[in-house]
């Protein structure tokens, strides 16, 4: 089995050569002036080093597919897809039917990535930030706006989420904030303090990498066999150079308060369990969920489910 998909892998690599030559001879993608804009969604990115060291191959196909006012877009969506930090820089390899990082080409990722961004962006009638949740939720959703309206709004983001998950028995469907997400790594101009000063997807896929392992009193590294809820918290922002050393109530102390209207991804959630004060934490990944350690083991979580289980002692941000 694994033979075949080998071969097939190289087959894709061989066919998609082939076909980016005939690209070449015979005229690349339409020119920029074809597709409408959004002149609204505008900004540089704020990237991590491991996303800028492709910009070069991002300029390259944003030329090639007449994409070159979007480049930081694009770029902060890598951010919020990736971070830079897998070889499917773009994540584009279920757009041509292939399985989650199948990919392991960036060059080949930003290439297929790009070409999918803009013929999302066609669909969507220049709508960007239409788009970018297609980019998440995939092209049906810009069929079900445009049957409401024709115009992206959180709330029918949210909607077709909850829809949509009904429809197919899943607990959620794709991130309803996923706009705000990726606007997030946009510097529009507007300014604001209190902002995050990590990169939250860094943190988060170090994070996803103990999903499913079991919870461990007192665990603050992998080599315990597990962690509890502040040893994961700890441990992954200390991979960054974040300093988050202590237990709930130290991290609680270290953080600072944040309207629950005002969170955002990488926050952190804190709840009193079986002593008064902070005695849980976990970090806010958007969709009402959050990743922590909790008698289950390592999970994914519904503030709104621990809110009633628990008492609530808010977000804060690190």
């Amino acid at each position: 089995m694994k033979k075949i998909l080998v071969i097939g892998i190289i087959l894709f690599a061989v066919g998609y050569s082939v076909l980016a030559g005939f690209v070449l001879l015979f005229g690349a993608g339409d020119d920029e002036e074809k597709v409408g804009f959004d002149e609204d969604i505008a900004g540089t990115a704020k990237i991590s080093k491991e996303v800028e060291r492709y910009r070069p191959l991002f300029e390259k196909y944003a030329e090639k597919y007449g994409l070159t006012k979007h480049i930081d877009v694009i770029m902060a969506l890598v951010m919020q897809e990736s971070g830079g930090r897998y070889l499917d820089v773009m994540q584009s390899s279920e757009s041509i039917g292939l399985p989650p990082n199948s990919i392991t080409d960036p060059e080949l990722s930003i290439d297929v990535g790009m070409k999918h961004f803009k013929s999302v962006l066609e669909k969507a009638g220049g709508d960007i930030k239409l788009t970018l949740q297609a980019y998440n939720y995939g092209g049906g959703f810009i069929d079900y706006v445009k049957k409401r309206g024709g115009k992206y709004t959180k709330e029918l983001a949210t909607a077709f989420s909850k829809e949509q998950a009904a429809k197919l028995g899943w607990p959620s469907y794709g991130d309803p904030l996923y706009v705000d997400h990726v606007m997030r790594y946009l510097d529009t101009g507007g300014g604001g303090g209190g902002k995050q000063k990590f990169d939250y997807a860094q943190v988060h896929n170090i994070m996803k990498q103990f999903l499913g392992d079991p919870y461990v009193w007192g665990g603050r590294t992998p080599a315990a066999g597990g962690f509890d809820c502040s040893g994961l918290m700890e441990y992954a922002f200390g991979q960054i150079g974040v300093d988050l050393n202590g237990n709930a109530a130290t991290q609680y102390q270290k953080t600072k308060p944040v309207p629950d209207d005002k969170a955002q991804p990488g926050d952190l959630v804190f709840f009193s369990t079986y002593a008064p004060g902070p005695t849980h934490v976990g970090m806010y990944v958007g969709g009402g969920k959050f990743i922590n350690a909790n008698d289950n083991g390592i999970e994914y979580s519904s503030v709104a489910t621990w809110k009633k289980l628990y008492p609530y002692l808010g977000f804060r941000r690190v």
